[in-house]
Parts: C-alpha cells; sequence; structure tokens
C-alpha cells in the first residue's frame, strides 16, 4: 500500500477515475489521515515521508497491523525500533474518540453536527481547498491542528461514555473513580510518555545560536541576503527580542519581491543604515517589473548600473512589443560586471592586504533563467550602488548562483561574504574561498550551538540537518 511516484510526465490527461484514486490514496490518505493516525494511533518516527516504508508513516504498536502498514519489524534495526521519535498509541486514543463519537451522534445529535463541521471544515475541507501536489517541502501535518482538537473532544466524549456505562451497572463511586484513573492512564498517560521525550523543547537553544551565529558572521554594518521564512525569523528574533547584531540589515530575497519591503529596506531599521537602493517607488510598485524577461541581444558584459537603467526605462527603444500590442521592458543581455576599488576593499577590510594581489578589477557576474526576478533588480540595484562600501553576506550560494556570482564568495562562518576575489567553482558544496583565520575564530570561539551536544537534548530531523550543515563548516 506504499505511494510509488512516477516523476515522468503523464502520456496521456488522466481519467477521473484515476484523479479520484490519486485523491483518496495521496492527498486524503497521505497528507491527512496519516497526520491524523499519527496522533491518536501512533508515529513511525520525524523522519518526512514521501510513501515509502521506513520514514514518517502512521503505526500502531501492535505487530499484527504494523506487519500490514509497513512490513515485519522482527528483524529492525535497534536504532529504528528504540528510537526516540517512535511512537506507539496501540489505537486507543482512536477507539476512544469512534466511541465518542458514536455516543454523541446517538444522544445529543445537534452538538454532534457542530464538532462534526469543526472537524470536517479543520481536516478535510483543507484538504480540498489546498490540493496539494506530491513531494511537499516539508510535512503539513500542521495545517490540521483544528481536527485534531475536534477529535479531542470525543476523545473526552468516549471516556464519559465509558464512566457513564460502567457507572449504571456497578452503581458504585470507587469503580467509577478507578474507570476514571484508568482511562487517564492508558490514554494520556501513554501518549505522554511516547510524546514527551521527542517533544521536549526544554533547554534547546539551537534556532537562536545559529540565528545568533549567523548574525556574528558579519562584519560590522552587514547586509546579510536570506532565502525564505526559515532562515529569516530566527534572526528577527534575535535582532528584535534579544538584541543580538542590530547593525545587521536582514534582506528577505523572497520578500524583496514586494513593493513595501523594498520601501523598509530604503529606510533605517534598529543600527542599520539605510540600503543604497536607486529604484524609484514607481519602477518597482507592484504589477511592475515583477518579472523582467531577458532578452539576450548582445553576448558580452555590460555595467549592472546601465543594465538596471535600461531596464527602468520608459523609453520605446528599451522596450519590446508583445503579441497583445503592449510594450514591456527586458533584459538584453545575461552578462555584467560590478567595478571594484581596490583601495576602498582593503581600507574597509573586505580583503585583507596580504590578499591584495588577488584582488579584481570587475567582478562578474551571469544571470541564470529565462527572467529577472524584482527581487534580484532590487539586490542587484544595492550591490552595484554599493559600491563596496557595506559587506555583504548570502546565508548560502544558491543565492549568488541567480545571479552567477558565487565564484566571488568568501565563508566566514555560516554565511557567504561577496569578495572581488575570484575562487573557481570546486563542487556543489564547495563554493567560494576560506579564510581560514575568521572561519577558525567564528567556529571555535565566537559562535554557540544551543546545546547540541547535551544528553538530554533531543534532535530532531530539522536540527539534525542544520548539524550536518555546521559539520561541513569543520570540514
Amino acid at each position: 500500500g506504499q505511494i510509488v511516484y512516477d516523476r515522468s510526465r503523464p502520456k496521456k490527461k488522466p481519467s477521473f477515475t484515476s484523479n479520484l484514486r490519486f485523491f483518496f490514496r495521496y492527498q486524503l490518505g497521505h497528507m491527512y489521515f496519516r497526520y491524523f493516525m499519527w496522533n491518536f494511533a501512533g508515529r513511525q518516527n520525524d523522519e518526512q515521508a514521501d510513501g515509502g516504508p521506513l520514514n514518517g508513516n502512521w503505526i500502531t504498536g501492535i505487530n499484527g497491523i504494523d506487519r500490514i502498514l509497513i512490513g515485519s519489524t522482527d528483524k529492525m534495526p535497534d536504532e529504528i525500533k528504540n528510537h526516540t521519535s517512535r511512537n506507539t498509541f496501540f489505537l486507543l486514543p482512536l477507539l476512544l474518540g469512534i466511541l465518542g463519537i458514536l455516543l454523541q451522534s446517538s444522544k445529543h445529535k445537534k452538538d454532534f453536527s457542530v464538532v462534526a463541521v469543526l472537524f470536517i471544515f479543520t481536516g478535510i475541507a483543507i484538504v480540498v481547498y489546498l490540493n496539494q501536489t506530491p513531494l511537499q517541502p516539508r510535512e503539513r501535518d500542521y495545517a490540521y491542528a483544528g481536527s485534531f482538537y475536534a477529535f479531542a473532544i470525543w476523545i473526552g466524549l468516549g471516556v464519559l461514555g465509558i464512566i457513564d456505562l460502567i457507572g449504571k451497572r456497578a452503581r458504585n463511586i470507587p469503580v467509577t473513580v478507578l474507570v476514571t484513573v484508568a482511562c487517564l492512564l492508558l490514554v494520556p498517560g501513554i501518549m505522554a510518555r511516547e510524546d514527551w521525550d521527542d517533544h521536549d523543547r526544554s533547554g534547546r537553544y539551537t534556532a537562536r545560536d545559529i540565528a545568533a551565529d549567523y548574525l556574528n558572521s558579519c562584519a560590522p554594518n552587514a547586509i546579510l541576503f536570506t532565502g525564505g521564512d526559515n532562515d529569516t525569523f530566527p534572526l528577527w528574533y534575535a535582532q528584535e527580542v534579544e538584541g543580538i547584531r542590530t547593525d545587521v540589515r536582514v534582506v528577505n530575497l523572497m520578500l524583496l519581491n514586494m513593493d513595501w519591503y523594498i520601501d523598509q529596506m530604503k529606510r533605517k531599521a534598529y543600527t542599520s543604515d539605510p540600503l543604497p537602493i536607486h529604484l524609484k517607488p514607481d519602477q518597482y510598485r507592484n504589477g511592475t517589473r515583477d518579472a523582467v524577461y531577458i532578452y539576450e541581444r548582445y553576448q558580452q558584459p555590460f555595467d549592472a548600473k546601465d543594465i538596471i537603467e535600461f531596464i527602468v526605462s520608459d523609453l520605446r527603444a528599451a522596450k519590446l512589443p508583445t503579441q497583445s500590442g503592449e510594450e514591456v521592458n527586458y533584459v538584453p543581455t545575461r552578462s555584467f560586471f560590478i567595478p571594484v576599488d581596490s583601495a576602498r576593499v582593503i581600507a574597509n577590510g573586505t580583503v585583507k592586504p596580504e590578499d591584495a594581489g588577488q584582488i579584481v578589477k570587475l567582478v562578474y557576474g551571469k544571470l541564470r533563467g529565462s527572467y529577472l526576478t524584482k527581487s534580484n533588480l532590487a539586490a542587484l540595484d544595492f550591490i552595484r550602488n554599493n559600491n563596496w562600501e557595506r559587506p555583504v553576506y548570502f546565508v548560502g550560494t544558491n543565492h549568488t548562483d541567480e545571479m552567477g556570482l558565487s565564484d566571488y564568495v568568501q565563508l566566514d562562518g555560516l554565511a557567504y561574504r561577496l569578495v572581488p576575489i575570484k575562487t573557481a567553482k570546486k563542487s556543489n558544496f564547495e563554493r567560494g574561498r576560506i579564510d581560514s583565520e575568521i572561519l577558525y575564530n567564528n567556529l571555535m570561539n565566537v559562535f554557540q550551538y544551543g546545546r547540541m551536544n547535551a544528553e538530554d537534548v533531543y534532535l530532531d530531523s530539522f536540527h539534525r540537518r542544520t548539524l550536518s550543515v555546521i559539520r561541513l563548516r569543520f570540514r
């Protein structure tokens, strides 16, 4: 019953039957009821699942049932069988909830309809609305928490039903109390025992410390480009709540597609000065230059400043006609260069004096893809007009890849600094150069790691992934 994804393009349009099969097997089964059963039957582990038998499935702890669900567990290694994130509830919460449904639907139909609507509209209805595609970037169980709360109501009613049933038969208060205690021990007690060790976050400060490490990778008054939510929000917390490195301006490249965010970047924040973005508001307002398509009329590189002026020009000579008759701006070349003031980059510490012989006169970049996003347009405008005055960092080289600048980065810790020294690509995992003195000092003396090595701290799959990134820095 495992899901197998065929990544090849379909040879013909799927039939209505196949679409229904996909809906029930994947969107309902894999992307909802699997999460539902995690909470009320058991969970195999906390690794993200794409349909295989080894990760992220729901289980029960009952061998006969689990053998049908994920195969035999007789020869399962102890590290998997006894993994901290393996939780088994023996179907007890599920059975209590089903009992609660039966009791409420038979005795209090109106109340049942209210809870049922809450359950459906915060669960199955969301599945239909989201229409999720295969291979999600992360597990989406958090989207359905409302329906799990609704089912918990039925679990409580199931306990009341058992108490009422036994109380009427036994007519004995001690027996009723004993049944209540037994239900608490068998359901919430088992769930607490199974879940506590892999859900306990006390003493784990990884997110905060790694966020501080990213900020502390940067030189004073730096600009740090981040990609999305996960590598931005912890940095904002560190600055806003704990006042860590408020001189660093965090620039979220995803939000930089929004006009209001570009406006924010042009204003002072904390102790960070505004970004020297020269684009005017009417040149980047929403709906304007959201994507500027690349029409490569020229092969040779041009100054990035000239390319940007061409892109934002209102002259007809700087536009291309479309089939609809509209004239739109375009990028006339993929290749650009950024001039380097060698005296300035040495004076402000971008390059050490002993590395002066490696400074290039021009930093060359090459745009990827078929269009330039508003985000990269604003970023390129800043980098060019910054003129190497403020330090520029990126949380990963995938962001510099989009502009072809990955050969001009230097790893200073957890962030990559843009430097006017070209270093040929070594591999997909090793880009740019390393200043051993800066990197060693940051890794050994400056950075904190959120008690990752403490025995009382559990590292889930996301933290283990973070740890693998840090290990690469120590290689």
